[in-house]
């Protein structure tokens, strides 16, 4: 169990609603921030993606944090994190996986842990954060149709799952709960030296501990598409009409890759289809 004394997680899942990540925090989320260097005797999982199974099959799951601390066993893992978030309850079992393990868990915040990455940070008996580093934290954010019957009961039902949020982040900064309700309530950014300051994290991590480069050719082009495909999927789109769209940039047929110098007007214009959809 954790070294700390941090409360276990309700999860829950109600048909008909799923998780969502706003646009705002897409935007701001830059995947290409990783550990500088890895240390091979160091155990360590990486939650450096979207919360939860995406399009592609990737994402952090529930399933894939046990599975490497299993292979882990009885060892102090270190935990690196920059995440947008995304599936709030697989978030909720991911953490008490986490606070489950019978060894020291350290979390790194590389660069972000918005939502539902920003709850399993809280399972680290250690946390630190980079000085550029962002916690973002706010209420269940889910998407759900029906009439206002339904969406009154979805309301409800989501209710506890705030608090248990509260309960948790109270648990790690010992802020009065009130206080917390008042920030997820208004969507609360929290820089790396505030975060410190209230608790949320222990200290900051050394400036060379972080990188933000693209380790190939081709990377960023590839982080940018993943981006574009978030954000049209909060827009109605399906994956096939994305990546139709994302071809017709290319040239090409859908899931081909430029080459050369073709990348750089790619990205180009998928950040500026990005931009034009955050308002979305």
């Amino acid at each position: 169990m954790s070294i700390r004394d941090l409360p276990a997680a309700m999860v829950g899942a109600k048909p008909g609603v799923r998780s969502d990540i706003g646009a705002k925090v897409i935007e701001r989320w830059n995947p290409d921030v990783r550990a500088a260097a890895e240390d091979d005797a160091e155990a360590s999982i990486s939650v450096l993606d979207v919360i939860g199974q995406d399009w592609w099959g990737e994402g952090v799951t529930a399933k894939r944090v046990a599975a490497a601390l299993r292979q882990i066993g009885k060892r102090d893992v270190v935990v690196n994190v920059n995440s947008p978030g995304g599936d709030f309850f697989e978030g909720l079992a991911i953490y008490n996986t986490l606070r489950e393990h019978p060894a020291k868990v350290t979390v790194k915040i590389l660069g972000l842990a918005a939502s539902a990455a920003s709850v399993i940070a809280m399972a680290g008996d250690e946390v630190l954060i980079g000085r550029a580093g962002f916690l973002m934290i706010h209420n269940t954010w889910v998407v759900a149709a029906g009439d206002r019957h339904a969406l009154r009961e979805v309301a409800d039902w989501l209710e506890p799952f705030d608090s248990a949020s509260v309960d948790i982040y109270a648990a790690r900064t010992g802020l009065d709960g009130k206080k917390l309700g008042q920030m997820l309530d208004r969507e609360t950014w929290i820089g790396g030296q505030s975060a410190v300051d209230q608790g949320f994290a222990d200290s900051l991590l050394a400036a060379d501990e972080v990188s933000a480069s693209a380790r190939q050719e081709g990377e960023a082009r590839v982080r940018a598409e993943k981006k574009f495909d978030l954000l049209a999927a909060r827009a109605g789109l399906s994956r096939g009409a994305a990546r139709e769209i994302l071809a017709e940039l290319k040239g090409g047929k859908p899931g081909a890759a430029p080459s050369g110098t073709q990348d750089a007007a790619v990205i180009e214009e998928v950040q500026n289809l990005l931009k034009s959809m955050k308002s979305i």
